[in-house]
């Protein structure tokens, strides 16, 4: 199948502003690419891209001030499957988990280890280790915060959202990262972009955010905030939490004026 995606935001900035912009499909879904992004902004300035120490794709480039538009789209071509579900996946002892997941058991700055971890052994600590525990996570989380985004705040972390049992995709994700790596496995946060292919149009489409977890020698994907296999998903960037990849990091004030996400599928390239 096809899947068109894309952006336009408007952001207002008082003084010319550094930018740095994480939008662009991940570098492995590359081959997937069929029609190239096109990307531009509004007025045109110029624009150079990066890997961060995630291996993800960032674009840097300074706004004017005033009004600036970011605008991006591209083609994907997607395999049409919904999420693989492998209840027999293994959880994998931590000397035996290779390097680079290591940093992924660590607390961040959204994921407060340290103060989940005696909540997470009490409620997931009797439970079989493996796939099942992870899914254990997941329905715990999906059942135990209401989704709202009216009640969205970019500062809150996993240990306030157990608390107020509130929040966004970021904050399901976040919960269920942390408690995860509260029992020694390895788990990241991802965002990108997640259209309603095979489900109910619920909500103004939006970038989305869920995680993927280390079980039996490879990188699992769960989604808490839905919690159902989807089909389509479309990875932009990987990190510890959110703060490593912001969609839109400034190095100075700006306001949001406008935010135009699109995913949807196609039957062509146009």
């Amino acid at each position: 199948m096809l899947i068109r995606y894309g952006y336009e935001i408007t952001l207002t900035c008082q003084q010319p502003t550094a930018l740095v912009c994480l939008l662009s499909v991940h570098e492995d879904r590359a081959a997937d690419i069929r029609a190239a992004e096109t990307f531009f902004t509004t007025p045109d300035v110029p624009t150079s891209t990066y890997r961060d120490l995630f291996g993800n794709r960032c674009r840097r480039l300074v706004a004017p001030a005033g009004d600036l538009t970011i605008w991006g789209d591209a083609t994907i071509e997607d395999d049409g499957r919904p999420d693989p579900v492998l209840p027999v996946a293994r959880e994998m002892a931590v000397p035996e988990l290779p390097d680079e997941c290591l940093v992924y058991l660590m607390g961040s700055r959204y994921c407060e280890t340290d103060r989940l971890s005696q909540t997470a052994w009490d409620l997931f600590g009797t439970l079989a280790p493996g796939w099942g525990r992870v899914q254990a996570i997941c329905d715990f989380v999906h059942n135990h915060i209401r989704f709202d985004y009216m009640q969205a705040r970019s500062t809150r972390t996993a240990f306030e959202t157990f608390q107020e049992r509130v929040g966004v995709c970021r904050d399901f994700a976040h919960l269920a990262v942390a408690f995860c790596r509260c029992l020694n496995i390895p788990a990241r946060y991802v965002n990108g972009h997640l259209g309603d292919i095979g489900v109910p149009v619920v909500d103004p489409m939006d970038f989305s955010a869920w995680i993927e977890v280390f079980l039996d020698g490879a990188w699992r994907t769960f989604d808490p905030r839905n919690n159902v296999p989807r089909v389509g998903r479309i990875v932009v960037a990987r990190g510890r939490d959110a703060a490593d990849i912001p969609l839109i990091n400034s190095f100075g004030p700006h306001v949001l004026k406008s935010f135009r996400v699109w995913t949807y599928e196609v039957q062509g390239l146009s």
